[in-house]
């Protein structure tokens, strides 16, 4: 139920962080793994098919689309955060225009051949889809409406048998949080409150996204899986 022999999977951010790390797993499940985002110079093992990607260039989706003959997965791991410059309204709608609007243009992008497998799109919404974030405004609105995005169009394209789920990591040590774990009066709080009693790791939201885009969860579409260690129980 969780092999992935014969299936095409684009991650979407998937050149970096969880984003990569998610996209190691599928290939390792059997997966023909495609990942799309902005230029890194992160090695990629042989197997992964590496694409530059913005998400705020619809022509730029479409086109990387269009050289995928068969889709059975979608992942958009894609995000981004601007701490403080948030509230300048330029970052904000920069922030939002690739967390959410990135999102649905991949979506409506990959859609058609969705459609055509029968496949399933997981997205990244985030603890603080449930959280205010104060110094990120933007990343914060952004991610709740991830939230309400995949549920819409779980509810959508079900007659479609598309499977439209999302999962929330939680506190995860990526080049994203680098800045908040070198602060220790910032980070303490987080180990603190986290059951777990420390940060994440990212190869730990690959199985949660594997899950959901696997036939284990044949019968779950609109659902939110957190993945953060308790983080949002405590």
């Amino acid at each position: 139920m969780f092999s992935f022999n014969e299936k095409t999977v684009l991650v979407v951010g998937g050149t970096s962080g969880i984003g990569l790390q998610t996209a190691l797993a599928f290939l390792r499940s059997g997966a023909t793994v495609v990942v799309a985002g902005l230029l890194t110079e992160e090695p990629l093992p042989p197997g992964i098919r590496k694409e530059i990607l913005d998400v705020a260039d619809p022509s730029a989706i479409g086109n990387l689309l269009s050289g995928i003959p068969e889709l059975h997965v979608l992942v958009n791991a894609a995000g981004m955060i601007r701490r403080e410059e948030e509230f300048n309204l330029d970052s904000f709608e920069r922030v939002v225009d690739v967390n959410l609007t990135g999102t649905m243009r991949c979506c409506l992008a990959a859609r058609p051949k969705l459609l055509q497998t029968r496949g399933s799109i997981v997205n990244f919404a985030s603890m603080y889809s449930l959280f205010g974030a104060p110094r990120a405004p933007g990343y914060s609105a952004s991610k709740g409406a991830i939230v309400q995005l995949t549920k819409s169009l779980a509810v959508a394209w079900a007659p479609d048998g598309i499977r439209v789920n999302a999962v929330a990591p939680g506190w995860i040590a990526t080049t994203l949080t680098q800045r908040l774990r070198d602060d220790p009066e910032r980070s303490a709080p987080i180990i603190q409150r986290t059951p777990f009693g420390r940060w994440g790791r990212p190869e730990e939201i690959a199985g949660p996204v594997m899950f959901l885009a696997s036939e284990a969860a044949s019968f779950v579409t609109g659902a939110i899986l957190p993945v953060d260690g308790g983080y949002a129980a405590a």
